[in-house]
């Protein structure tokens, strides 16, 4: 058996970009940066960053086409897909994209907040999103430092 799925949470580098196909299904086009921190040979405590871009279909699509924007956070998970084209000089090109299967939004208005998230593309009415506005749970902060790779037994 052969698994193809990616789980990725950070946040976007740009603004979504929501386009019709020509039969009419949505699609949205995200850049999300991760971010992984490790300590480097002589001791210090560097922060690397990935890049990723993501393609969402259908209705999710739309829902982050309107919720979502350049800083916002969001947790992705679908599967890698590589496209190959050519540009207008002719040359061939590559790129690997996450195809999203389920997208779950971050908290709205700040890291303090933590607005409700929405999954599969669903949109809480308005009842919905001030009840997630008053159920604020509280900010857990841990110390990065505290979990070390050689800890994980596997």
């Amino acid at each position: 058996m052969n698994l193809n799925k990616v789980f990725i949470f950070g946040n976007l580098t740009r603004d979504p970009e929501l386009r019709q196909t020509p039969g009419g299904q949505s699609v949205c086009t995200l850049g999300i940066a991760t971010n992984s921190f490790y300590v480097d040979k002589s001791g210090q405590r560097q922060q690397k960053a990935e890049f990723h871009n993501v393609v969402v279909w259908g209705k999710q699509a739309e829902v982050a086409g309107q919720y979502l924007k350049k800083g916002s956070s969001a947790l992705i998970e679908g599967r890698l897909q590589t496209r190959a084209w050519q540009d207008q000089q002719g040359q061939n090109r590559k790129t690997t994209e996450i195809i999203c299967e389920r997208m779950q939004l971050g908290p709205r208005g700040g890291s303090s907040h933590q607005g409700g998230g929405f999954e599969r593309g669903g949109v809480p009415d308005q009842e919905d999103q001030s009840a997630h506005m008053k159920d604020e749970l509280p900010e857990i902060n841990l110390d990065e430092d505290e979990i070390k790779a050689e800890d994980i037994p596997f």
